[in-house]
């Protein structure tokens, strides 16, 4: 019975705990793909908007009550979301990038106000397609032989894409792949040189390939989107040595007349390298159809008769001169040839004559680039010249009529007809800039005859404009100056720099950069500098600012120039004393000098000028406007003149002085002048006094100084006492007790009154009484000959008085001056004797007193202020 009884109780113990319990609550686990519960498995795109809600967290408590969620994270990262702690919403409140942090942990809680649950949960950041491709380790330039076989691969791009799956694929094209004899791998980017192509340096010394680079394509805020990214591959050719010498201005027509001397000059043939790149040079030889009557020269390709043409068997002989190129080893290489016809004639009647493609022509146009190749061959004109007279009737020499030094003409020797060439002479004068038609005459005109019959062609060259010049500024620097409360979004100037070159190679894009541009910004295209919306300019922090501007057209050609920014100081500060209330101690003849700052940065903003404002009475004090010193006027040289002025008795002035800066609009500042005045009598006869009204405005200093005078007299009374005892004290003998009384001295004598300045306070001089305490009848027994306590000073001898002034003043109450008052004592003393007289007047230090007791007021003023504060 007993142990069932027991189980019941047990049992119902049990229930009654099962009943006190408060469970804790806890997340609802909906799995993945869930948007409500406990974020387990949760991921987010990184493109959500900032503000988006993005996730519930729901939850509940067993015993029903209302729960609350919390979501925190790690200080050391960003906090991406927030939670409404009633309903649960999350909200993303941080922009998310994958690139940089491809996931979130946080820390989220559920609480019903007893029991917090908390989960450490990870937020996947799934990837957007918002990088685009970026080509790695630019430029592309290489150098390609001509000679490079078809297929060849000749270059390499690659480009990275930071997103992941299709949008981080890369795949590359060319921007304009009818247009070059080049293709490229879309998914390795190799250039490759197209099936059936060839290289031409003596046609194309440079190529210039686009390749773009595609990735594959992804959703970027809900739309598709694919990004790409262009790069140029320049390929330079290397010419190789494969052509053959080039024959100019073929075909060779000569002419010899009868009346030739042997040893002249029929014509000069021309020849050059067909390698522009690298040309070797050339020999001339005749091979067979001289017979021996002519020669060439084999530097100069000039042909000369070497015999009377009188002597002459043929009317017309065909020459053969073969070109031969000598390597850089001096061996033979590559060989052509080009046959000359020299005819024999004695007639003239024939002015030389131009022809082009279609018969007799004058006027010869031709369009070309700026800055051709220098020896380039303008091959745009087909010329040719002919004299139809025989032997020297026709021959003539060609010129160019029109600015020198451009083009030569080749040959300038003429006999009977050649082919005209032009040949480049001066790229750098073949400027589109500079001219936009370039207009020669040329000039045939006979050599050796009476008539020297002559004919004139027009040339005309309409040139080209290419990419050639850089933008230049119209300064080398830039100053501007803008006021220090200027508002954000203000222009500072406008830079200006000209492109001479046409079309969009003229178009210039400006953009600033350097240590002071941070407060700055620059319009891309009209150069206006502003400063940035949120900036805040001031003179006084930093009154200048330099960095610089860049101006760069659509191919980075660029030029720089400085810009330098000054602060216009702006009077916004106003001056400001030490002090609102200043106290100073004028010596009677000697000035006292005020001071005022002003912040502002610049004259005369921060000049500062001073003036009394109100003084009462007004014509005590003069200041000076510039310098701020204060003294008395010069019709004030003693006290007594100062009595005249103030009948009331009252020497500390109170003075509202002004500080008033010279700016527009000008500001200004008054304090409160309190200024007490002494003689300079009394500082010559008391150094002590003197030192003390030095010091009166360095409190501290005087309190050392004394502190250290008591406790060397306290150290000097201890060493006393000490050798007393030790020479009194015997082994088993008790001194009799010994009570020394020592007379209190007379008080010196007072035969006449001083009136000194007084404080405004009337009653502030009872501050500074001097009561003498009773004399001390109380000695040391043990110390026999020990020194007497020091005396109590006596009051200083009254100054010398005019005669007529003696009896007035008496025996009445006399007065002390000191640094803000005077001291008197309550009661008047008996005359002394004249050699008490004399004593007290050696040993009397009442301005001493007076002043100690002066600064340990203000002492305890500045203490009691300093603790408040």
């Amino acid at each position: 019975m007993g142990r069932g009884l027991r189980a019941v109780l047990a049992l119902g113990l049990l229930f009654l705990r099962l009943a006190q319990a408060n469970f804790a609550p806890y997340f609802f686990d909906n799995g993945v793909g869930s948007t409500n519960g406990n974020m387990a498995l949760f991921s987010l795109p990184e493109d959500t908007p900032v503000g988006s809600h993005v996730y519930t967290l729901n939850g509940t408590d067993p015993e029903g009550d209302p729960v609350s969620y919390h979501i925190s994270f790690d200080p050391s990262a960003r906090s991406v979301f927030s939670v409404d702690p009633n309903f649960g919403n999350i909200t993303l409140i941080e922009e998310l990038d994958r690139e940089r942090e491809d996931e979130v942990k946080a820390i989220v809680s559920i609480s019903d106000g007893l029991n917090l649950v908390a989960e450490k949960v990870t937020i996947l950041v799934t990837d957007a397609n918002d990088e685009a491709p970026r080509f790695i380790q630019e430029p592309y330039i290489v150098q390609v032989p001509e000679d490079t076989p078809a297929g060849s691969s000749i270059a390499k791009v690659r480009a990275v894409d930071r997103d992941t799956g299709s949008g981080g694929s890369v795949t590359y094209f060319l921007k304009n792949p009818h247009s070059t004899q080049f293709s490229v791998d879309r998914h390795s980017g190799i250039l490759h040189l197209q099936a059936g192509a060839t290289l031409d340096y003596e046609k194309a010394p440079a190529h210039f390939i686009a390749v773009v680079a595609k990735d594959g394509g992804g959703r970027l805020r809900g739309a598709s989107v694919v990004l790409s990214a262009t790069t140029t591959v320049t390929v330079n050719v290397e010419d190789v040595q494969d052509m053959a010498p080039v024959f100019v201005g073929t075909p060779y027509y000569g002419y010899v007349y009868e009346d030739t001397l042997p040893g002249s000059e029929v014509l000069t043939v021309v020849a050059m390298d067909g390698d522009r790149g690298k040309p070797n040079r050339v020999l001339y030889s005749l091979v067979n159809g001289s017979d021996g009557a002519f020669e060439i020269n084999e530097t100069s390709g000039a042909i000369s008769i070497t015999q009377s043409p009188a002597q002459l068997r043929r009317e017309v002989y065909e020459l053969h001169v073969q070109v031969t190129e000598v390597s850089s080893a001096g061996t033979p290489a590559a060989q052509a040839m080009a046959p000359v016809t020299i005819r024999i004639v004695d007639l003239n009647n024939h002015p030389p004559t131009f022809y082009g493609e279609s018969g007799p022509q004058n006027r010869f146009e031709l369009s070309m680039y700026e800055h051709p190749p220098q020896g380039e061959i303008l091959r745009g004109l087909k010329i040719t010249v002919s004299d139809s007279d025989q032997g020297a009737n026709a021959k003539f020499n060609l010129r160019l009529v029109g600015p020198g030094g451009i083009f030569r003409v080749v040959p300038q020797t003429v006999l009977n007809e050649a082919q005209v060439t032009i040949i480049v002479e001066n790229s750098a004068t073949i400027d589109f800039e500079k001219f936009k038609v370039l207009t020669f005459k040329l000039l045939a005109i006979e050599v050796n005859t009476p008539e020297k019959f002559s004919s004139t062609a027009d040339i005309v060259i309409q040139l080209l404009d290419t990419n050639d010049n850089v933008p230049k500024f119209t300064s080398h620097y830039y100053i501007a100056r803008i006021p220090e409360n200027a508002p954000g979004g203000s222009n500072v100037l406008a830079v200006t720099a000209v492109d001479p070159d046409t079309g969009p190679w003229g178009e210039v894009k400006y953009s600033i950069y350097g240590s002071g541009a941070d407060l700055f910004l620059i319009h891309p295209s009209s150069g206006i500098i502003y400063t940035q919306p949120w900036a805040s300019l001031d003179a006084e922090d930093t009154a200048r600012y330099n960095f610089y501007v860049k101006a760069e057209d659509m191919e980075g050609r660029y030029s720089l120039a400085e810009v330098f920014v000054t602060l216009l100081d702006v009077n916004d500060h106003y001056p400001q004393f030490g002090k609102r209330v200043q106290e100073k101690t004028m010596v009677l003849g000697t000035p006292v000098k005020i001071e005022a700052t002003d912040q502002d940065a610049e004259e005369p903003n921060n000049l500062v000028d001073y003036s009394i404002t109100h003084a009462e009475p007004a014509n005590v004090f003069d200041i000076d406007t510039h310098t701020g010193e204060i003294r008395l006027k010069n019709s004030i040289r003693s006290l007594d003149a100062l009595h005249n002025i103030t009948p009331s008795g009252d020497h500390t002035w109170s003075l509202e002085v002004q500080a008033k800066d010279r700016g527009s609009p000008s500001f200004s500042t008054t304090a409160l002048l309190k200024i007490d005045i002494i003689d300079t009598e009394m500082l010559s006869r008391n150094p002590m006094a003197a030192f003390l009204m030095q010091t009166k405005d360095n409190p501290m200093k005087a309190v050392g100084v004394l502190a250290g005078i008591m406790a060397i007299i306290v150290a000097i009374t201890v060493l006393i006492s000490t050798a007393t005892f030790w020479r009194n004290k015997k082994p088993n003998k008790v001194l009799p007790v010994r009570r020394v009384l020592r007379k209190r001295p007379s008080p010196a004598p007072r035969t006449a009154g001083i009136k000194w300045l007084k404080f405004r306070r009337t009653k502030a001089a009872d501050k500074f009484v001097l009561r003498e305490d009773p004399p001390n009848e109380n000695c040391n027994n043990n110390s026999l000959g020990s020194a007497p306590p020091p005396k109590v000073p006596a009051p200083p001898p009254p100054p010398s008085m005019a005669p007529s002034m003696a009896p007035s003043m008496g025996p009445a109450h006399w007065m002390v001056p000191t640094v803000s008052g005077s001291l008197a004592p309550q009661q008047p003393h008996p005359s002394p004797k004249p050699k008490a007289l004399a004593k007290h007047k050696a040993a009397g230090r009442p301005v001493q007193s007076a002043l100690v007791s002066e600064l340990r007021q203000k002492f305890e003023k500045n203490v009691h202020n300093e603790a408040y504060f």
